[in-house]
């Protein structure tokens, strides 16, 4: 008589399995990633609405925040905070001793903070567009916004903790990309002077929030005080430099990543 045995799990699913119970373990990680996207931009957004009817531009902010606080506290930092630990516990290189290969293991730290930023921006976009926010213009460009955020961040978490003695020291060497984050959001490229503000449209926040400004209310970041909105059609036209300003961020984040990754603290 044969005996059926159930499949075993594909590697990547039990690894994100088990980071996923310790990102809930971890008090500090869960409130970072629960209060930051989903109370900050929500309180500016309901403290703008306040004294007037909410507006395509009020939503797009909001959402440029909850993109800003998802990428750098839930995605980044959680990567970063969750790969050095592993790495210094010695757990890193004794997974690659088993089933799953390299960028199943690198992939795993991040599914946590897919799973929230999720969850988040369901409640954000329930909260926003339930108190009578307009509808956005092309909701696929920002969902591709924050996808593409989250792979080109996480990417830079892992290259990132190359330089990362240990968890505590991420708070350190962390600041370096969050600080070029902070120089993407619209309202700090808006008031650089032109050259800065040029250059502050190329870094990979400044792609995000583009594509989130086009997507929610149908205008790119600078034109944001601009009266002509874009239609679906356009905003995806008009997408295209965004695209590949995060595409060429992501890429140089897996190079960097492919070349200085640190499976163990003395390799």
């Amino acid at each position: 008589m044969t005996t059926l045995t159930a499949p075993r799990p594909r590697p990547l699913t039990a690894l994100a399995k088990a980071e996923w119970l310790q990102f809930r373990r971890n008090k500090t990680l869960v409130y970072m990633a629960t209060l930051f996207p989903v109370g900050i931009p929500l309180v500016i957004y309901f403290i703008a609405r306040k004294d007037a009817e909410p507006t395509a531009a009020m939503a797009a902010i909001t959402f440029e925040l909850l993109a800003l606080m998802a990428l750098m506290f839930v995605q980044y930092y959680s990567v970063l905070s969750m790969v050095t630990t592993r790495r210094s516990e010695g757990v890193l290189k004794r997974l690659r001793t088993g089933e799953a290969a390299d960028w199943q293991i690198q992939s795993a730290p991040a599914v946590p903070g897919v799973l929230v930023t999720l969850a988040c921006t369901a409640v954000v976009s329930v909260a926003v567009y339930g108190s009578g926010a307009p509808a956005p213009v092309n909701p696929v460009l920002m969902v591709l916004a924050l996808v593409g955020g989250i792979g080109c961040f996480s990417l830079l978490a892992l290259a990132t903790s190359a330089v990362t003695k240990n968890a505590e020291a991420a708070q350190i060497t962390s600041l370096p990309v969050m600080t070029l984050a902070m120089v993407g959001l619209a309202s700090i490229r808006n008031s650089l002077p032109d050259r800065l503000a040029a250059l502050a449209d190329w870094t990979p926040f400044a792609a995000v929030s583009d594509l989130v400004f086009l997507g929610a209310s149908g205008k790119t970041a600078a034109a944001a005080d601009s009266d002509a909105v874009l239609s679906f059609a356009g905003a995806v036209t008009e997408s295209g430099r965004p695209f590949a300003t995060l595409a060429i961020w992501t890429v140089l984040a897996l190079a960097l990543t492919r070349k200085s990754f640190r499976w163990d603290d003395r390799g």
